[in-house]
C-alpha cells in the first residue's frame, strides 16, 4: 500500500521511488530502513520469467517480426517494472520493521 509500516496512514514516499525523512502521521523515522536494490532484483527475475514466456509463446504460434517483438516486450518490461518498484520496495520496508530487521552488529 506504500504507507508506514507502523501506523499504516503516513506517506512512505516524498518521490516516485525516493524515501521521505519520516511519517507525517506517527512520525517513524524511515532513515534506518534500507530497501536497497533487493526489490529490483526479484522484479528483474520476475519480470524476465513472465516476459521470455510470453514471447516464446507469441513467437512460436504466430511468428511476428522483430520489430514487433521489440514494441511488445521492452515496453512491457519497463511499465511492469515501474508498476512493480513501489510496491516491492515498500513491502521491504514494511519486513525490516516487522521483524526489526538492522545492521549486522558483532558482540564484543
Amino acid at each position: 500500500m506504500c504507507k508506514c509500516p507502523k501506523c499504516g496512514v503516513g506517506k512512505l514516499y516524498s518521490g516516485f521511488l525516493i524515501f521521505g525523512d519520516k511519517c507525517s502521521h506517527c512520525g517513524l523515522d524511515y532513515t534506518a530502513f534500507d530497501a536497497g536494490d533487493g526489490a529490483a532484483a526479484f522484479i528483474i527475475m520476475f519480470l524476465g520469467f513472465i516476459i521470455v514466456g510470453l514471447a516464446l509463446v507469441v513467437e512460436v504460434k504466430f511468428g511476428p517480426p522483430l520489430w514487433l517483438h521489440l514494441l511488445l516486450w521492452i515496453p512491457s518490461i519497463i511499465g511492469g517494472a515501474l508498476l512493480m518498484l513501489r510496491p516491492a520496495k515498500a513491502l521491504m520496508v514494511a519486513a525490516q520493521y516487522h521483524f526489526n530487521a538492522s545492521e549486522g552488529k558483532l558482540d564484543q
